[in-house]
Parts: C-alpha cells; sequence; structure tokens
C-alpha cells in the first residue's frame, strides 16, 4: 500500500491544474487536517505550498469563511500597485513625458510621442523596476493616449504652430461651451462606381462569392463616388452626401446646407453662429475663392454668421483624431 505522502501527490498532480489559489489553499488545509499532527509539515513537503499558506486554509475551513464571493483573496490580498511599492515612479514618469507631450496639459486629451518601450527604458535606466505594460497602465491613469512615432514626422515646424492649434482649441470650446453648432468638414476617399472589389465580407449561399471586377479602372459611365463629410463635433454625429461629378467648393458647401436643413437646424434651433474647421487644402482651402463665395451664399440664405478655422499644416490628422474621441 502507497504511504500518505504519496496518495497526497497523486491526489494534487491530479487536480492542480484546475485549482486556482483559493482551491490550492484549501486542498492542501483538507489534507493537513486529515492526517493531524505533523500534517502541515507533511502536506507542504509533498506540494510545495507553505506552512503559512496552509495555516491560513486551515483557518478558513475551521472559521467556515471564504476570500468572498467571486474572490480567490481577501480584500487587500495580492500584490500592491507599483505606484505604492514606488512613490517616485509616477512623478519621474511624469517629467519624462514633458519634452514629449503635445498639445495643451490642460486638454481632455493629452497624447505623447515617445513609446511605450522607450519610456520603460528610460524609466528602469533610472532605477524603477517597470515594463511596457505597466507604463500604459500608468499613462491611462494620467489621461495619456499612445501614439506611435510613425505618425508624428510633421516636417518643417512653424514657431507659431502650437499658438495656432491652442487658439483654435478656445475658439472650439467658446462654441461649445454656449451651446453653438460646431462641425468639421473633410472629403472622404473617394472610389469608383461599380462591380468592384472592397473590403469586407458578406454572408452568401456557400461557393458562390459576388464577382467583381479585376482591374480598379474608373468606369466613364460611372465614374467615381466623391464623399464630403460633415461630423457634428458636439453630438457625435455625421453626415456624408455622395457626388459623381467632381470635388468642388460648391459640392462642400451644399453638402453643409444639407446637413443644416436636415440635422443641424433641428438640433440647434437658437443657434446664433456656426463654426466649421476644415483643412487648408481641397475644394474647402483656405484659398478656394469659390469656396468663400457659396459659404456667402449660405450664410444669406440661413441668416447665422458663420466662422470658418481652417488647421495649420500637419495638424489637421491630430485634429480628426481628437474629434473622433469626442473630447473637447
Amino acid at each position: 500500500m502507497m504511504d500518505a505522502a504519496e496518495l497526497i501527490r497523486q491526489r494534487f498532480e491530479a487536480l492542480e491544474p484546475v485549482l486556482d489559489e483559493q482551491g490550492r489553499r484549501r486542498f492542501a488545509a483538507a489534507e493537513a487536517l486529515a492526517l493531524g499532527h505533523g500534517g502541515v509539515t507533511l502536506v507542504s513537503k509533498v506540494t510545495g505550498i507553505a506552512r503559512s499558506t496552509i495555516n491560513r486554509g486551515i483557518d478558513e475551513i475551521k472559521e467556515r469563511r471564504s476570500a468572498g464571493e467571486g474572490r480567490v483573496r481577501r480584500p487587500g490580498g495580492g500584490r500592491k500597485p507599483k505606484t505604492e511599492q514606488d512613490p517616485t515612479l509616477l512623478e519621474n514618469l511624469k517629467k519624462l513625458l514633458e519634452a514629449s507631450t503635445r498639445g495643451d496639459p490642460m486638454s481632455p486629451l493629452l497624447w505623447t510621442s515617445k513609446s511605450l518601450d522607450k519610456l520603460s527604458v528610460a524609466l528602469r535606466d533610472i532605477g524603477h523596476d517597470v515594463c511596457p505594460n505597466v507604463v500604459a497602465k500608468l499613462l491611462r491613469k494620467l489621461g495619456y493616449s499612445l501614439q506611435s512615432n510613425r505618425t508624428t514626422r510633421e516636417g518643417r515646424n512653424h514657431p507659431d504652430r502650437d499658438a495656432q492649434f491652442q487658439y483654435l482649441d478656445a475658439r472650439m470650446k467658446e462654441h461649445l461651451g454656449e451651446g453653438s453648432p460646431l462641425i468639421s468638414v473633410d472629403t472622404k476617399k473617394k472610389e469608383p462606381v461599380g462591380d468592384f472589389k472592397n473590403g469586407g465580407q458578406e454572408l452568401r449561399p456557400k461557393a458562390s462569392p459576388q464577382e467583381v471586377r479585376i482591374h480598379h479602372f474608373v468606369d466613364p459611365k460611372l465614374g467615381r463616388a466623391e464623399p464630403y463629410g460633415v461630423y457634428d463635433i458636439a453630438n457625435n454625429t455625421g453626415w456624408v452626401s455622395v457626388g459623381v461629378d467632381h470635388d468642388t467648393a460648391a459640392f462642400a458647401v451644399n453638402t453643409i446646407r444639407r446637413w443644416w436643413h436636415t440635422m443641424g437646424k433641428a438640433r440647434y434651433p437658437k443657434a446664433r453662429r456656426l463654426m466649421i474647421t476644415a483643412d487648408g487644402g481641397g475644394s474647402n482651402g483656405a484659398r478656394v475663392r469659390l469656396w468663400k463665395i457659396e459659404l456667402q451664399k449660405f450664410v444669406d440664405e440661413i441668416a447665422v454668421p458663420v466662422t470658418v478655422c481652417h488647421l495649420p499644416p500637419g495638424t489637421s490628422k491630430w485634429n480628426r483624431i481628437e474629434h473622433r474621441t469626442g473630447n473637447y
């Protein structure tokens, strides 16, 4: 007959893969209680579980208590947060971010041009034991969003760039604060009209995929779809008009007009003014005379003053990122 130690080892090896921390503790405690005097020492030797852990399990069994519903440890148990183990960690991370943080530090959305790996290496260099995952959690706690280095090259950097962006941010907050409509406009990706291949899938009978053209040459009869979008920042809703001719300033302003009469006027019945943010180029460019003429016609029609703010070069992508989050 096998001795007690071998029997405990076999039972433990069979159950260990499905036991959580509390289950392992309770199993070892139950075996020790069954053995009586010397049981804790023997079970600890066989299973490798610390005597103190087995004793805690015995106390739990005798007092008929557990760690709590849905828990394997009592409240307060487990590893302490890094910020408690290392009190200077958070402050040193903030110092590293100051040189790479873009935008207004008081703005609800902050972003950094340094990667998680670079930040964790810099923190380890000054004595902090952290990994990229810990840095990511701390950044979220601080209200940061991480931006890849691949998308932060701006070309030439104008000394007034940040001041321009802060001015736009202040005007946008002013409009939102008083409940005035604030929209962002932009031309979307143009697509050829017809039976062309597009990304994505749809449910169809087995082995009968939709047949499309091999090449993406524009069909002269159907042309291309020219989508122009209007994004209502306060309501986080959009409007897209699709044309099949050309992306012109007249088409852009007409899209804004259709948004106003279909959605904007109903949502902002007491609007005293309208603000539009736009890229500096394309059909809504700052130097496009037709854009200004068509906008004046639109203003005369709705009798509401319209302010257009063109974004500084190289910042329109950041503007769209912040618009998608709705953080203004």
